[in-house]
């Protein structure tokens, strides 16, 4: 089964925008490796988490940032479809 991501987000903070980008980068790129992206307002002031299956991926608070679209691209493939290239998002390593 394809898994789900799930990004939760501070209405208070007005962070839904933000989300919603993510969502649509997220599902543009993994079209056929995700069962969705699911944005949830929680009732937590200041969060902003994504997970994929429950399984915590990015966490504002303990990563002491927003994650970069290609950090979180790149996060993303390694647990759902490791030997997907992703272009110009890709780690080129040396």
């Amino acid at each position: 089964m394809k898994p789900t991501i799930t990004i939760e987000y501070c209405p208070k903070c007005n962070w839904m925008m933000r989300a919603a980008y993510m969502a649509q980068e997220l599902l543009t790129t993994f079209t056929d490796d995700v069962n969705g992206v699911t944005l949830k307002p929680s009732e937590i002031s200041g969060r902003y988490t994504i997970s994929i299956d429950e399984e915590p991926l990015f966490d504002r608070k303990r990563d002491g940032h927003f994650p970069e679209i290609k950090e979180l691209k790149q996060a993303v493939r390694d647990k759902v479809n490791p030997g997907k290239s992703l272009g110009h998002s890709d780690t080129h390593q040396l």
